[in-house]
């Protein structure tokens, strides 16, 4: 079973000065990623929306997370504007439709319309990933954290979510070195080497964030 690290935000609000948002030693990865996140006001607002709709075991994770870090890091800054959709894995083994998913975007859309949402539900990935992306069958997922070591790239293989007491969990089966370190990586637990390349051409790694280093599929 996959490990999370947590990490606990000072209070209820968010204090302004950034030396003090998070308990943890700043040297820590975790603690570095909980930086990066609290530093911005709109994903924490995404984290806080996705908790309160109250969707089954719900995470945050992929591009929009790479997406802030790297252009934080190693791009321009991160405009949330850019943000094509905010990935949110949930995981409900009692409704494996397609409606599922599709109820999961809805109920986020209500609480936040402004926010690009797609939801999936990690239960049923094994149900339409041949048909969808021509390979052969998948065996189903265990949990989000088993979804999340499935997905493209090390650097994307991260998600984090907010509970209650203002603590973020970060989920990051592949570590976060890849993610934090600015590369761009296959992760070929699942996805083919020519999908692979076509990800790379589509997002151009190189020229949305230049000092990210990309090894080839």
């Amino acid at each position: 079973m996959w490990q999370t690290d947590t990490v606990t935000l000072n209070g209820n609000q968010f204090p302004d000065d950034p030396q003090r948002r998070v308990a943890n030693a700043l040297s820590s990865r975790p603690g570095e990623l909980a930086e990066l996140i609290v530093s911005c006001r709109w994903l924490l607002n995404v984290l806080t929306t996705v908790r309160e709709a109250g969707l089954p075991d719900a995470w945050v994770g992929a591009g929009v997370l790479r997406d802030l870090v790297w252009g934080q890091r190693y791009g321009a800054g991160f405009n949330p504007r850019d943000v094509r959709d905010v990935d949110v894995a949930f995981f409900d083994a009692s409704d494996l439709t397609p409606g599922s998913d599709v109820a999961a975007t809805e109920l986020l859309r209500r609480h936040d319309p402004a926010v690009p949402w797609e939801a999936t539900n990690q239960a049923a990935v094994h149900i339409w990933y041949e048909g969808v992306f021509g390979t052969g069958p998948v065996d189903a997922l265990g949990s989000v954290a088993d979804a999340v070591a499935t997905w493209p790239e090390t650097a994307t293989c991260v998600a984090v979510r907010l509970d209650s007491a203002e603590t973020l969990h970060v989920c990051a089966p592949r570590g976060l070195e890849d993610l934090l370190d600015g590369v761009w990586r296959r992760n070929p637990r699942r996805i083919t080497v020519e999908l692979s390349r076509a990800r790379l051409s589509r997002h151009d790694p190189s020229r949305r964030w230049p000092q990210v280093t990309v090894v080839p599929p």
